[in-house]
This record gives structure tokens, sequence and C-alpha cells, in this order.
């Protein structure tokens, strides 16, 4: 609208989907309490529950976030790091958020669901396979994304976690370790200096990985939230509001 681009053009929500849901979600909201329940908050809650259907744990989070008034989409190719970053970068950007190695291996443990788009891993496989994969592991990618060049509007994908792929577990520190992640930075988690204990601590105790992840998430979801008259509550989540 007026020439503003939305955060979800850039390249760093490719993939993401069913925005819709936000729309419905807070249609409902309006008819019931107009004006209360800020676009921001439902994705943050709606964050919070789908970690619960996923069989993750339940986190506390906060609310009273307001819908800013801009778009901040040239923040965005800053602020959310690239799956081919390396790792010392990865963890330079969440320690400028507050977020420690602990908790930034923890978060990348959200990788043990959900699926990779071929687009993003075709450096690994042409001209030639990464030989640091499990060579098993390397035919399964090979076989979901058989061309070097893949259109990114099909869904051609593969999952980082075969075992358990819509289970929130620390099986994804299970498989890095064992040479079977899809991104780079997965690898390079599995293998830093600075992140191997924690990755190793994570893959033998699911109970510890959930408690860094509730952490980080809070963390992460009260990163600079606006409040009070720094924004305001949309009526739509797709548009700030015209008064």
């Amino acid at each position: 609208m007026n020439g503003i681009r939305s955060e979800q053009e850039s390249e760093r929500s490719f993939g993401m989907r069913n925005f819709k849901y936000v729309e419905t979600i807070k249609d409902a909201l309006e008819k019931e309490c107009p004006l209360t329940v800020s676009c921001a908050d439902v994705v943050a809650l709606s964050a919070r529950d789908g970690i619960v259907m996923l069989g993750g744990p339940r986190i506390e989070m906060k609310t009273g976030r307001k819908d800013s008034k801009e778009s901040y989409i040239s923040e965005v190719e800053t602020s959310i790091p690239n799956h081919n970053d390396s790792i010392s970068s990865v963890l330079a950007r969440f320690k400028s958020i507050g977020i420690d190695v602990e908790g930034t291996v923890a978060l990348l443990g959200a990788h043990s669901v959900g699926r990779v788009h071929c687009v993003n891993l075709v450096r690994r496989l042409y001209p030639t396979v990464d030989p640091t994969w499990d060579p098993e592991y390397a035919e399964y990618i090979k076989g979901r994304c058989p061309t070097s060049d893949p259109d990114p509007n099909a869904v051609l994908y593969a999952r980082n976690d075969r075992e358990t792929p819509m289970i929130l577990d620390n099986m994804y520190y299970k498989n890095i370790l064992n040479h079977k992640g899809l991104l780079l930075i997965d690898q390079q988690l599995a293998f830093d200096p600075t992140t191997t204990p924690f990755v190793e601590k994570m893959a033998a105790d699911n109970g510890y990985f959930h408690d860094q992840f509730v952490r980080a998430i809070q963390l992460l979801s009260e990163i600079n939230p606006l409040t009070n008259d720094q924004g305001e509550v949309r009526k739509n989540c797709r548009f700030v509001n015209s008064n």
C-alpha cells in the first residue's frame, strides 16, 4: 500500500506460508474485543501454541505488544541470520540482542521440525555432494532435490529430521552430530568448538533442550517490543490503521 513493501517480501521470508490464519484469528478477535489484541501478540501467541502442538514445552509469554506504523523490511536482512552465514556470525548476531551461545544453540533446535526448500540446499549438492554429509542422508537429499536449478515456486524440499519430523525434540541434535544436518549452519553448529558442548548436552537430554528453548524463546519474544503510544493495534494485520 502506498509503495510500502511488507517484511513478507524479504528473501528471509521465503517459504513462509499460511499468513491467512493470522487474519482469521485477528478477525475473530476484532469481533469479540475490537482494537485490543495486536497482530504482534497474535503472532507471538500463535508461536507459543504451535510449539505445544508440536510436542514442545509450554512457554509463558508476555502480551501487550503494539503493531508498528511502518514497514521494517530494510531491517529484516540485517536482523535475521541467513542459512549460509558462519556460526560465528550467527552467534554474534544473537549476542547483540541478548541471547547467549546456549540460547542460540537451543533456538536452532527449531530445525527439528519442518522442511527446507531445495533452493537453499543445492549449493551442498551441485556440482558435487558435500562430503561431510552422511552418505545415506546425502542420497535422500539428492533424491528430494534432483536438479541444480529448482523452481522456487514448486514444493521441492527435504526434511532435516526424518525420524520425528513433526515433533519439537532433541533428535535434531542427534542428527547433526551424525552428519545429517540439512543446512551449513547445522553442520557448523555440531562441530564448532564453541557450540559442540551444548549440542552434545541437548542431544543427550531432551528436557535440558526444552528448558533452554523456553528461555531463549522468552528472550526472543521480548526484544524491543512496541508499547503504549509507540505503535498501534491494527484493525487489519495487512495495513496500518487509516486514522
